[in-house]
């Protein structure tokens, strides 16, 4: 990292960044750039605009990819759903989040499981995750010759959360396994969602594939908040 880093962002436990009613503490992973495009409300602001769109008070919310923890931390603070759960699979995040979470004194709404979640029925145990320098990078599908390091992480039936969270709303931002997720997903009982596509790792044709199952599960883009990379999306009744 620069040396002309904040120490702020060096974690050190104080606030580096503020958005919308959250605190995030320095850490490794907020470089100046970083900083300001949270402060200047540039950081995901797509899926954060969606989340709090579609997202109501009493809500339970599933959330694919967690990232820093900023997109659901601004949710829970904001939007008072009941419960989020959110997972990650890059191992190096999960203490930086959780020291969000209490930061922002969100412990008793949102928690995150260090956990891939599968909807596929032949679920393996665990698949190999390949961290890089940028966690942006990092991902289930990179290439292992230019990771940092990989590791194994451990993996959770979609199924198993649907019936313990009775999820209302899905955040999705995995990479580029959204497509993989969706072919096997039962998307009954959701009522909204938020997803990112990453056709550069499934091509125009799985991205256009991802949208159909959408449809055909009666979901809607919103038009002034959904792009072509980017749905925010209730399901129509």
């Amino acid at each position: 990292m620069s040396s002309k880093t904040p120490d702020a962002a060096r974690g050190n436990g104080q606030a580096a960044a503020h958005y919308l009613g959250v605190d995030v503490p320095g850490s490794p992973f907020l470089n100046e750039t970083r900083i300001k495009r949270i402060n200047s409300g540039r950081y995901e602001m797509q899926e954060i605009a969606g989340g709090l769109a579609v997202v109501r008070h009493g809500d339970r919310v599933l959330e694919l990819g967690a990232g820093i923890g900023l997109v659901g931390a601004v949710i829970a603070r904001n939007r008072k759903p009941e419960k989020v759960v959110s997972f990650e699979a890059n191992p190096t995040l999960l203490p930086h989040i959780n020291d969000l979470y209490r930061l922002n004194g969100l412990t008793g709404t949102i928690e995150v499981r260090n956990q891939v979640l599968i909807s596929s029925p032949d679920r393996p145990g665990s698949l190999p995750f390949h961290i890089h320098n940028s966690y942006l990078g990092s991902s289930l599908g990179g290439d292992p010759q230019r990771a940092r390091e990989t590791v194994e992480v451990q993996t959770q039936s979609y199924d198993d959360v649907c019936n313990e969270l009775k999820p209302t709303v899905l955040i999705m931002d995995i990479e580029g396994g959204e497509l993989d997720f969706l072919e096997h997903a039962n998307l009954a009982g959701l009522r909204a969602m938020v997803i990112e596509f990453h056709p550069k790792a499934y091509g125009v044709g799985g991205m256009r594939r991802c949208k159909k199952i959408l449809r055909d599960a009666g979901f809607e883009p919103i038009g002034d908040l959904s792009t072509r990379m980017v749905w925010v999306a209730e399901r129509q009744v």
